[in-house]
């Protein structure tokens, strides 16, 4: 009797170690799921503040190249006026060509401005940019929202472990577990596609 007793206590001690270990699991998967979850909602913001930005770049870009294009329409009907009026006072030819010249030199700096970054050229290269980045973020997210489900799977299996004293959902919890781990790094290096994210 006292031999059953004591083989008793061994297995309810090693139930109680195996019980802390599982419980010491389930915390360092709740760490991975906050640090998954900041991330998928870093991912989140970073899309849209970056689509934000795209989109304010693109309509200065437009108003610019409707700018230039009011410019570029305005000098070319002031070249006409000159070609079709040749006899037209000096004075008037001379405010006439000084008008297209300006105009012309307004749409190259409309066109081109390195020293201020905000012409057609540059504004089309940061656009382009920022949509990079926006798509960056957006590429992001399923990892993060992937990470979170099989993380928090995990999470509800190993609990059930403990109760049910079972080994295999604690065994299907650790593959989870570091699927949703994988999925976590994933999303925030790209360092790997995701093979069931379209």
């Amino acid at each position: 009797m006292a031999w059953e007793e004591l083989g008793l206590e061994a297995d309810r001690e090693n139930s109680r170690n195996r019980d802390k270990l599982v419980g010491v699991y389930i915390g360092i998967l709740a760490v991975i799921l906050a640090i998954c979850s900041m991330g998928g909602s870093n991912a989140d913001q970073d899309s849209t503040q970056q689509n934000i930005a795209a989109s304010n770049v693109w309509a200065f870009f437009q108003a610019k190249n409707a700018r230039r294009q009011a410019l570029r329409l305005t000098a070319d009907e002031f070249d006409i006026m000159l070609k079709s009026n040749p006899a037209m006072p000096d004075d008037v030819k001379k405010s006439i060509e000084t008008k297209i010249s300006d105009y012309r030199a307004q749409d190259k700096l409309l066109t081109t401005d390195p020293k201020s970054g905000e012409g057609l050229d540059e504004l089309f290269n940061k656009g382009k940019a920022l949509e990079a980045l926006r798509d960056d973020a957006l590429k992001r997210g399923p990892y993060f929202d992937y990470g979170q489900a099989l993380l928090q799977i995990a999470i509800v299996l190993a609990s059930v472990a403990i109760i049910s004293g079972g080994n295999f959902l604690l065994f299907a919890s650790f593959i989870l577990g570091a699927l949703g781990t994988a999925a976590t790094v994933g999303g925030f290096t790209l360092a790997f596609p995701l093979p069931f994210a379209g």
